[in-house]
């Protein structure tokens, strides 16, 4: 199935389970075909209407240019019309920011949960920086490249991992066909700082997650995200890392959901 956002951009989702709606926002390079949302949604199922969809540029869903993190907060907004006007809302990663901004721009989100937004930044220019060297790199045809500066320069995987996803070549095809969507994420996340202005005008329900073992950075977002969105609960899943575990996170979700 598909939805035509504002800009004319076909959305493509597909939805399971039955309940109150809910909407999962991927993060980078990850759509309903590859990452951890497919679990999600299967395990979701039981107790809502799930709506999974791949982000624009992604999967079956087409890419109206230019690109702004607008657009895609717009793209949720279509979605959540043809949920029936309102959603919860579940974003990991750069997906958690998007699903945050979502809920500043005034959506009819009934409540948002948020693991692990990325915002580790403490230059305000490197924003500008990375967003500036993947289009670079993508302008330049070089699509391994470029996950390659994603995973190591900006999120910090250490090398021999990035060699090893290198090797697993369905994974790594899979990869660099979204390549050309890292810049949006990079967009999403503006400076990586926390926008705290911004995150202070939510008045939707908000739960801010992070996994116990994950990088000390991402924990330190966490919780300044949690304190700057007035009301917001704060949760550390225990043994939990970036690649946050789907039964995990769904037990953690059910008891905000339902609570």
């Amino acid at each position: 199935m598909k939805v035509t956002s504002n800009d004319g951009t076909a959305i493509a989702y597909e939805k399971s389970g039955t309940g109150p709606a809910l909407i999962l926002v991927d993060g980078a390079l990850c759509s309903r075909a590859f990452g951890p949302m497919a679990k999600v949604a299967r395990l979701l199922a039981p107790q809502f209407t799930v709506f999974s969809y791949d982000r624009r540029g992604r999967g079956d869903s087409s890419d109206v240019q230019p690109y702004a993190r607008e657009r895609e907060v717009e793209d949720i907004a279509a979605l959540i019309r043809v949920a029936g006007g309102s959603a919860h809302l579940v974003g990991l990663s750069s997906g958690a920011a998007l699903a945050l901004e979502a809920a500043a721009a005034g959506l009819g989100i009934k409540k948002v949960a948020a693991y692990e937004p990325p915002y580790v930044g403490s230059d305000s220019r490197a924003g500008a920086r990375y967003e500036g060297q993947l289009k670079k790199l993508i302008a330049e045809g070089r699509r391994g490249a470029a996950v390659k500066y994603f995973m190591r320069d900006m999120v910090g995987v250490p090398p021999i991992f990035v060699v090893l996803m290198q090797l697993m070549f369905g994974v790594w095809k899979k990869l660099k066909a979204v390549a050309h969507t890292l810049p949006y994420d990079a967009a999403v996340m503006g400076d990586f700082t926390v926008p705290v202005s911004r995150l202070g005008t939510i008045r939707t329900p908000t739960l801010v997650m992070h996994g116990s073992k994950t990088d000390a950075r991402l924990k330190k977002a966490a919780q300044a995200v949690a304190e700057a969105v007035p009301s917001a609960q704060h949760l550390a899943l225990a043994g939990q890392t970036h690649n946050v575990s789907p039964e995990v996170l769904t037990r953690a979700l059910l008891d905000f959901f339902r609570g």
